[in-house]
C-alpha cells in the first residue's frame, strides 16, 4: 500500500503490516527503513507514483536493524551504490538480523496471540524473516544526518539497543520506527504502544525513550507498524505509557 504525503514530502509504503518511508527533498530521495525483501517491488511502484527514479535515491537510513525493517537495504546498497546508515549500536544486527535481544520468546506470542496470526502469516509470505545481511554500513550516533531531508537523530533505545527516531522539524513530523507503534505485530493490539517483549530488548528503557519522542513536539508520528498518528506526539506518548508492556 502506498500513501502519498503523510507529511509534506514524506510518503508511506506498507508491506506485510510493516511501514517504511520515502523522504523527498528537491527531487533527491532518502528511504527510511526498507520493509521486507518483497518491498523492492513496492519501491518501484512508489517511485512511479511520485514521478521519481531509482537513481534519485541518495541514501537509506535505518531507524533500527530488526529483520522486518532490513528488507531490501542490501539490494539498494549493492545495486544503486547508496550508503546504508544505521546507529552504531545496531551495526551487529545488520550482519545477523535474527540474532537480536528480546525479553520473551516469539513462540509464546505465536501460540497465544491468535489474532496476530494474519500478521505473522503475511510476514512469512513476504520472506520478512530472511533478509540479506548488509555488507557495508555507515554508522551514526546523533546530530543531523547529511542525507536528503536532513533528519535529526533522536536516540530511542529499548526496542533495540541502537534504535533511533528521525525528526523532520520543517515537516512537523517524526519517523518513530518501532519506538512507538499504532499496531503491535505480535499481539495485533491497536493504538499507540511499545512493541511486545517478543521483539524488545529492554521494555523499561523503551518506555523511558518515549520522553525523547515527546520532546520533538511534532503533530505527526509515523510508526513502523500501523497507521500514521496525527493528534500530536505528546498524546501518542501518553497513550503508549498507559498501554504499558505486553
Amino acid at each position: 500500500m502506498f500513501q502519498k504525503n503523510v507529511a509534506p514530502g514524506v510518503h508511506r509504503v506498507e508491506d506485510a503490516y510493516t511501514n517504511w518511508y520515502i523522504v523527498e527533498e528537491g527531487g533527491r530521495l532518502t528511504v527510511v527503513d526498507t520493509g521486507v525483501p518483497t518491498s523492492w517491488d513496492s519501491l518501484i511502484e512508489a517511485l512511479k507514483s511520485i514521478g521519481r527514479r531509482l537513481s534519485d535515491i541518495e541514501a537509506v537510513v535505518l531507524t533500527h536493524a530488526h529483520f522486518d525493517h532490513l528488507g531490501f537495504a542490501e539490494r539498494a546498497r549493492a545495486s544503486l551504490g547508496v550508503p546504508v546508515w544505521v546507529h552504531e549500536n545496531d551495526v551487529p544486527l545488520t550482519r545477523h538480523p535474527l540474532q537480536y535481544a528480546h525479553e520473551r520468546p516469539r513462540s509464546y506470542y505465536f501460540a497465544t496471540q491468535l489474532r496476530a496470526a494474519p500478521i505473522v502469516a503475511s510476514l512469512v509470505r513476504n520472506r520478512a524473516f530472511w533478509p540479506k545481511p548488509v555488507r557495508e554500513v555507515r554508522r551514526y550516533m546523533d546530530g543531523t544526518l547529511p542525507v536528503p531531508g536532513s533528519p535529526r537523530v533522536v536516540f530511542t533505545p529499548g526496542h533495540t539497543l541502537g534504535h533511533c527516531a528521525l525528526h523532520l522539524p520543517d515537516r512537523d513530523c517524526v519517523i518513530a520506527g518501532d519506538a512507538i507503534v499504532t499496531l503491535d505485530p505480535y499481539t495485533a493490539k491497536p493504538g499507540p504502544r511499545i512493541v511486545a517483549r517478543a521483539a524488545t530488548a529492554d521494555s523499561e528503557r523503551a518506555l523511558s525513550s518515549l520522553d525523547a519522542l515527546a520532546e520533538t513536539g511534532t503533530r505527526t508520528v509515523l510508526t513502523g507498524h500501523g497507521e500514521p498518528w496525527t493528534r500530536g506526539v505528546e498524546q501518542a506518548v501518553e497513550e503508549a505509557r498507559r498501554a504499558g508492556v505486553s
